[in-house]
């Protein structure tokens, strides 16, 4: 049987292409060897959420008596129940997925996908013919060479997310979003955490200033924060293990119950085939051009496999570019710079566009607009005034260049903002816009009445 299009993963790159390709006529199959929806569904962004959703009604009821409420007995987490309703979400998004394959006809193939040149896919020991081949098959957790996962003592994300146990203390390795998040995640659930980041601010791709808030909102929490700190090795015990951590001050040793490997991802691309196929890679991460072509005609690749963003809503407009472009329409290239970024902890951060270090770096002239959620009414009511929203104009043609919020909601607010500096969006323009009353929202007409020298609210 011959396919116009064989995409090998299941991920937010592949199902998205998947689908799409079949709505534009193509005969499509996916390859995969695990659950339809890749780490994402499965091990990523929906079950992470389903965790920490759990973990923010376990503080509100922790709190309750600060709005009005008095709850009888303690409260206590289930960890059981909270693990088991994360997979449950995740069963019914991979579900979700492959109700999708069924309405548009997506033939699904379960097993290793092994490419043997232009236009042949092995899966096992059936070999298949197609016009084109789409690489979607994301990533895998990184391992420091000196704290080496294994699984029990030194764990990835994988392990993470389904304790059996809740540890007495845990070491975090990494402060990006897989970090920061597990991190406030076990700190909820009583576990003594230690963040460690090697760069000199946590969450080092967002703003200087949203690091420092979120730096001062987990210590004041509780959590112990690290920065400028790299872990040269790690000894392992029966019941633990003790990481040797060069910091500026000089070596320290911390001991945890368990420690967590969050230093990035590495792209799935070993043992498949490329390499023998003629497929550039560097680094283990596959060169393509604009339309998303591999250096061999007919092979394209994208998400978590390319050397940009490891993003789910990134691989997913990669692919709808790629497969758009296969199919002769003429689309858009992706934006990369106007990707946002998000990370669910609390509080909440999400972002898009320039931090005002990187504008000033490039030249421009900025004014920054930032505005308090202590200012913020409806931060009060809701009894969530940690953070702000910062946005950054640039001074001369006083566009929107960069938009950066920490607090609660963050990570549903940034989509409008992504849209604004797509349309060349201007401080003033925010400014008259009738945001409704009272949200959270408001800080960004707030933000930009600041820039301007118009804030009536502070």
């Amino acid at each position: 049987m011959s396919y116009d299009l064989i995409i090998i993963g299941s991920g937010p790159a592949g199902y998205t292409a998947a689908v799409r390709a079949a709505q534009l006529g193509f005969r499509t199959a996916v390859v995969e060897r695990g659950p339809l929806g890749g780490v994402c569904l499965n091990w990523g962004c929906i079950p992470t959420k389903a965790l920490l959703k759990s973990i923010e009604v376990l503080n509100l009821s922790r709190n309750s008596q600060a709005y009005g409420i008095k709850l009888s007995g303690g409260v206590e987490p289930d960890l059981a129940a909270i693990v088991s309703r994360s997979r449950e979400v995740s069963a019914q998004m991979s579900k979700g997925i492959e109700y999708l394959f069924n309405k548009y006809k997506v033939e699904v193939i379960h097993g290793k996908g092994h490419v043997d040149g232009p236009g042949k896919v092995s899966v096992g020991d059936k070999m298949l013919d197609t016009k084109r081949i789409l690489i979607a098959t994301g990533s895998k957790p990184n391992s420091l060479p000196g704290a080496s996962i294994d699984g029990k003592r030194i764990i990835a994300y994988r392990q993470a997310m389904v304790p059996e146990t809740i540890p007495g203390s845990m070491a975090v390795i990494g402060s990006g979003a897989i970090g920061t998040e597990l991190a406030y995640f076990y700190h909820s659930l009583g576990t003594k955490v230690t963040l460690i980041e090697y760069m000199d601010q946590l969450v080092p791709t967002e703003d200087a200033d949203v690091a420092a808030q979120l730096s001062r909102s987990f210590r004041k929490a509780g959590i112990r924060v690290m920065t400028s700190a790299g872990v040269k090795s790690a000894e392992k015990f029966v019941k633990g293990c003790c990481l040797e951590v060069e910091t500026k001050k000089g070596t320290e040793y911390i001991e945890a119950d368990v420690v967590l490997s969050a230093a990035g991802v590495l792209p799935n691309t070993s043992n498949m085939g490329l390499e023998e196929a003629g497929v550039q890679m560097v680094r283990g991460k596959i060169v393509v051009d604009k339309d998303f072509m591999t250096t061999v005609p007919g092979i394209y690749a994208a998400g978590d496999v390319l050397p940009t963003p490891a993003l789910a809503h990134l691989a997913s407009a990669e692919a709808l570019c790629c497969v758009e472009r296969m199919a002769g329409i003429q689309v858009p290239d992706v934006d990369y710079s106007n990707i946002p970024g998000c990370i669910y902890a609390t509080p909440e951060i999400a972002s898009v566009g320039l931090r005002e270090k990187e504008a000033k770096a490039k030249g421009i002239e900025v004014r920054i607009g930032k505005f308090p959620f202590t200012a913020s009414g409806k931060a009060a009511a809701a009894g969530e005034r940690e953070g702000f929203v910062k946005l950054v104009f640039d001074a001369h043609d006083n566009r929107l260049l960069g938009a950066h919020i920490i607090g609660a909601h963050a990570t549903e607010m940034i989509g409008g903002l992504v849209a604004c500096i797509g349309m060349k969006i201007k401080d003033h323009d925010l400014v008259r816009t009738v945001f409704p009353h009272p949200t959270m929202s408001e800080g960004i007409m707030e933000a930009a009445a600041i820039a301007c020298g118009q804030c009536v609210n502070i």
